[in-house]
């Protein structure tokens, strides 16, 4: 007994140590890429830079598309650790790993060790959980609180919870939808707020709101939540209108940020992104729909709809983006979990046979990937990459294989184990793939070969487009020309801080002793025509950086 009671913790201590190695593996090792790593590494290097953690601001423009939560924190790392890599993408890794943890805890509290086992295991192998958690967007840390409010409200409404625990726990969801808010606006509090009042008309338990504890909870999310937008509206008095309106009733009733997608769109998002427990999945939400309703608090029926609200909340939006669906996520893990604790195992091995399908699969495919080679990608890249997807698809062959045999011989945890290893792992080959491709969706690259040509002050032009990770490589911001996109409504509000047309940046470039200009490539061939004069400096499949032409005081020792 004694060493059996010895060994299930070093077991767990030893898949935590494993898991946190796999977790945190690739943090350092890829480049910020395309949008969103830059917007969302750039935006808290300017606020650790000015020391404004009021006003935010993208590449010194002002900036109220989003909360300020994730800024802060990664500007507080970047204080502490310094400007990389790994502490730009902290934020989203640490709460998605904290996630896990959450979900472990409240699935033990709710429905034993077993579950609360299986339900971190299946959180962190799930495809589009674990690959969001290692991409630098808003995202996870708004899915972390969301999961936050949802334990506080399942444990606090627990039916074996007495008054006390009631009280902690419903304080606890109060303070995760504030700080939901404060990570990605609104939908912090109007997500749990609906589904929770959805419940009570579903069950018809109207004693329930007696537990809610309302007036104290509310007095806490205001405390934590609203300071900052009194603060950022009275140094702003445009916010309000535009984080309000535009970024929340605009956003979710239009097409403004061109974002849409049919009604389906999230289908195929949750049945690849629940991989590799998507088959699972099913049988685990028919298994919830069929189970009998208890009279008290029915934590399996909140969780459904906590789930199927906020799947068709965002179905219905004019924005849609992949990762919008991700704080069904960890209710689906628990409603998976539940469904697994029960399971015969070889029925479980059928449910993971198709992985081997995927796995052989992707094994053939492999060879003609660099055939998605374009004029922005050439074939090289994609070369480089077939050795990290040869790897997720061996990984997940042998992993799923093992998970099979394990499930078929009866032994349920050790597939729940095995498969999840084996997800977490094959995802974070692919994350860690794309890093073939960043000269394409990176400006690292090319930055490192502009350093020589950088001098402290030197006016850079950003002309016709504007490279969001730029910003963060360059450690400085660039004067943007004939381009606003996402920074518009600030420039609107500070037009010093751009050139608006090409006129006026020729205007400029030819007084300039010395300055650098990033463009497109059909940029620079456009401005080439104009005989501007410019001097190659690097280019890549997309961009050119170029300086003024050496002038005869530079003795021609320039380049």
């Amino acid at each position: 007994m004694s060493t059996a009671a010895g060994s299930a913790p070093r077991g767990l201590w030893l898949m935590l140590l494993v898991a946190i190695v796999i977790w945190c593996g690739n943090l350092e090792y890829r480049k910020l890429a395309l949008s969103d790593e830059g917007r969302y590494s750039e935006i808290p290097r300017t606020m650790a830079q000015s020391g404004d953690w009021v006003t935010p601001r993208l590449n010194g423009i002002k900036y109220f598309e989003k909360p300020p939560l994730q800024y802060w924190a990664t500007a507080a790392a970047y204080n502490v650790f310094g400007e990389h890599h790994w502490t730009a993408r902290l934020w989203p890794a640490l709460t998605g790993f904290l996630g896990v943890l959450l979900i472990f805890y409240a699935g033990t509290r709710l429905y034993g060790a077993t579950a609360g086992l299986y339900a971190a295991l299946v959180l962190a192998s799930s495809l589009l959980y674990t690959g969001m958690a290692h991409i630098l967007t808003l995202d996870m840390g708004l899915a972390f609180f969301l999961g936050l409010a949802m334990a506080g409200m399942l444990l606090a409404l627990d039916p074996r919870a007495d008054a006390r625990t009631n009280r902690v726990w419903m304080h606890v969801a109060a303070a995760g939808c504030a700080f939901a808010v404060l990570s990605k606006g609104l939908i912090g509090i109007v997500l749990p707020g609906a589904v929770i009042v959805l419940y009570v008309l579903v069950k018809r338990d109207f004693a329930l709101v007696r537990r809610l504890h309302l007036v104290t909870g509310g007095l806490l999310f205001l405390a934590i939540s609203a300071p900052w937008f009194v603060a950022v509206s009275l140094a702003n008095s445009e916010f309000p209108e535009f984080f309000f309106i535009h970024e929340h009733l605009a956003r979710y009733t239009s097409t403004i940020h061109q974002r849409y997608r049919p009604w389906y769109y999230f289908i195929p998002i949750l049945l690849i992104g629940m991989l590799p427990w998507t088959v699972t999945l099913w049988d685990a939400l028919i298994g919830a729909l069929r189970r009998p309703r208890t009279s008290g608090f029915d934590a399996t029926l909140f969780l459904l709809l906590w789930s199927g609200f906020i799947f068709v909340f965002f179905s219905l939006s004019g924005s849609k983006l992949p990762s919008y669906i991700l704080p069904m996520f960890p209710a689906l893990a628990l409603l998976i979990a539940v469904r697994l604790t029960t399971i015969d195992a070889r029925v479980l091995a059928w449910q993971l046979a198709p992985l081997l399908v995927i796995a052989v699969t992707g094994l053939l495919a492999v060879p003609y990937t660099d055939r998605l080679a374009s004029v922005s990608i050439p074939a090289g890249l994609y070369q480089n990459q077939m050795p990290w997807l040869y790897a997720a698809a061996v990984v997940l062959l042998a992993g799923s294989t093992a998970a099979v045999i394990c499930g078929w011989r009866g032994h349920v945890r050790c597939a729940v184990v095995v498969c999840a290893f084996t997800g977490l792992a094959t995802t974070q080959l692919l994350v860690t793939s794309e890093d073939a491709l960043s000269p394409a969706h990176s400006t690292y690259h090319l930055v490192q070969k502009l350093k020589p040509d950088l001098k402290p002050g030197v006016p850079f032009y950003s002309v016709g487009s504007y490279e969001q990770t730029l910003p963060f490589y360059l450690k400085r911001t660039v004067t943007l020309v004939a381009h606003q996109d996402e920074m518009a409504f600030g420039l609107k509000h500070e037009p010093r801080l751009w050139v608006p047309d090409l006129a006026e940046f020729e205007r400029r470039w030819r007084s300039h002793a010395y300055a650098l200009a990033v463009m497109s490539l059909e940029m620079y061939e456009q401005l080439q025509q104009t005989r501007l004069p410019m001097q190659l400096v690097a280019r890549d499949t997309e961009r050119v950086f170029v300086r003024t032409p050496p002038r005869q005081d530079e003795g021609g020792s320039r380049r």
